[in-house]
């Protein structure tokens, strides 16, 4: 979207001067184009910004979802052009070439087309998402694993077995031949395209495979052959400048990878030595995609309420719990991106650092060189800190400093590995602090979970979810019998799943008077939550069911990633 469309919003009141330089400043960081971004922030539906941009350029609009395009056409335009003009060809008739554009404008791109193509060029008007998912769905990777597989020699690399030494220089060259470099390249970007947050690079005794974490759940997509496997794991260890020679012990690298459109792709490494060879595990950090409105995270109104009050308040600690992938880092980055004034200086502990935030100064450990997250946190206590955030309180050293700093003036904010909110009020008991401290300290504590969010292209009604199952679930009858549950079908959107994205699942619990009383008294988690619940919390539970209810998740889902409340 060219600058005038900015300039004619502003003027037509349908945007403020100081959202459109906000949207040219998230530009400026993240890459993308203007409109993209405009949608992004909430400011403008991506339909009233298609509609606008129809009316003032006097062309028609599309709503290229619900589209199908021919591959005749869309073999017209190549995959290199479309995404460089942000186009899609949609029609034929007679001599001229329907056009999907977000800039009707933009008169370099259709000459462009209609010098490759020797049609007559007319554009329609469809919003850029639309446009980067009709890129996404119809220009599908050309070069597939049998292509890949089929450039391959065998005689070009074997099966190394245990007992044989391993030629470094050989493992070396085959990393870096042709058909290996294109199908870790393949794996890497096909698992950008399907949302995945994680890729698992597994050998076994007999097999070797590839799974991918989408929405929360394992897939697997290829087994390449086994001849592969250590060409294939050197070849990620290069580009992750790790140690080829080194295969008995973990090692932990990083991948950066520009995807075209302005999009960079961080990939975290995870280098795991096992029975049969070394497992990848490779998690995908995705900073366009990083969601730091609170707002928009999953919490219940009275719950964001409750995190706000708390993570505001002058001193004291906030903790964020939950298992590994179950969204902590972005809530917290969310309250740091919510705290972060210029009046305030802010410092983080992380392992690693996932996302870079502006106006954060934010550390790397190093547990080698002994910078640690209890060696971090003394540190930062000697750099006038108003906000300090740990990455993970996994010990007793740390557990303390933490403590001392949110009794000494400071707002601190951290995760922890418990199953619930009261439940962590133990673990900080059984790490060795004292509970007349917990209760000083603690202001509150969020647990949290990931859900699957049902695919909207393919929702329906659930006819198989009874009322009794819902009852049996934790809803009370009157509201079993009146909700419809949603499922979704499966479709190509969410490539035949029914579910597309996640929402986050949470619990709040705040440490008020009655609580702390309970803590100082040695009382067990079971009796911490049964009193939270009187006096109002929400659980993991009850807020599945509540999204349930909402029509956002599944009966399968609730019951996938919440206990049933005793």
């Amino acid at each position: 979207m060219n600058e005038q469309i900015g300039e004619l919003l502003v003027k037509e009141n349908l945007l403020t001067s100081e959202q459109l330089h906000q949207a040219h400043q998230q530009v400026a960081e993240k890459g993308g184009r203007l409109g993209a971004q405009i949608a992004q922030l909430g400011y403008l539906q991506e339909d009233d910004l298609t509609d606008f941009i129809a009316r003032q350029y006097g062309v028609p609009s599309i709503d290229l979802d619900d589209f199908d395009v021919e591959d005749s056409v869309l073999g017209l335009v190549p995959e290199d052009v479309a995404t460089k003009h942000n186009v899609v060809p949609v029609n034929r008739a007679g001599s001229n070439l329907i056009i999907a554009t977000s800039d009707p404008s933009n008169i370099v791109a259709l000459d462009d087309i209609k010098f490759l193509t020797g049609y007559s060029v007319q554009a329609v008007v469809a919003s850029e998402e639309a446009i980067r998912r009709a890129i996404d769905r119809y220009y599908e990777q050309s070069t597939s694993l049998a292509d890949v597989m089929g450039d391959f020699d065998d005689t070009d690399i074997d099966l190394v077995h245990e007992d044989e030494e391993l030629d470094i220089g050989e493992l070396a060259k085959a990393s870096e031949d042709a058909p290996v470099v294109k199908l870790v390249n393949l794996v890497l970007t096909d698992a950008v395209r399907k949302n995945a947050s994680d890729i698992h690079v597994e050998p076994y005794e007999k097999t070797f495979r590839v799974r991918y974490r989408i929405d929360g759940v394992l897939y697997e997509v290829m087994k390449p052959p086994m001849k592969l496997k250590n060409a294939i794991v050197s070849r990620i260890k290069i580009m992750s400048e790790l140690d080829i020679a080194e295969r008995r012990l973990p090692q932990d690298g990083r991948i950066k990878l520009k995807m075209g459109r302005g999009n960079e792709m961080d990939f975290r490494v995870s280098v795991l030595p096992t029975l049969f060879g070394e497992k990848l595990v490779l998690r995908l950090l995705d900073k366009s995609n990083l969601q730091l409105d609170m707002t928009r995270l999953g919490f219940e109104s009275v719950q964001l309420q409750l995190f706000q009050d708390s993570i505001h308040q002058p001193v004291g600690m906030v903790l964020v719990t939950g298992p590994t992938g179950s969204g902590k880092t972005t809530t917290l980055y969310s309250a740091l991106a919510d705290l972060n004034e210029v009046s305030e200086n802010l410092s983080t502990a992380e392992d690693p650092v996932e996302f870079n935030l502006p106006g954060i100064n934010q550390v790397q450990m190093h547990e080698e060189i002994g910078l640690n997250f209890a060696s971090a946190l003394r540190s930062f206590l000697r750099q006038d800190p108003d906000i300090i955030m740990v990455g993970e309180i996994r010990d007793f050293e740390t557990a303390e400093i933490a403590v001392k700093a949110a009794l000494t003036g400071h707002m601190v904010l951290s995760t922890l590995h418990t199953n619930d909110a009261p439940s962590t009020i133990n673990r900080l008991l059984n790490m060795g602090i004292e509970p007349f401290l917990v209760a000083a300290s603690v202001n509150c504590i969020v647990a949290q979970r990931l859900a699957r969010k049902i695919c909207e292209e393919c929702r329906e009604p659930d006819a198989e979810v009874t009322p009794a199952a819902l009852v049996e679930a934790g809803l009370d009858e009157a509201e079993a019998a009146k909700v419809s549950p949603m499922r979704g079908s499966g479709c190509r959107a969410c490539s035949d799943t029914g579910f597309k994205g996640r929402v986050a699942i949470y619990e709040v619990m705040v440490l008020n008077e009655e609580l702390k009383e309970f803590v100082l008294n040695g009382a067990s988690a079971l009796e911490i939550k049964r009193e939270a619940v009187r006096l109002g919390m929400q659980t993991l539970r009850v807020s599945a069911l509540n999204k349930l209810v909402e029509g956002t998740t599944t009966l399968g889902e609730v019951l996938r990633v919440s206990s049933r409340d005793h």
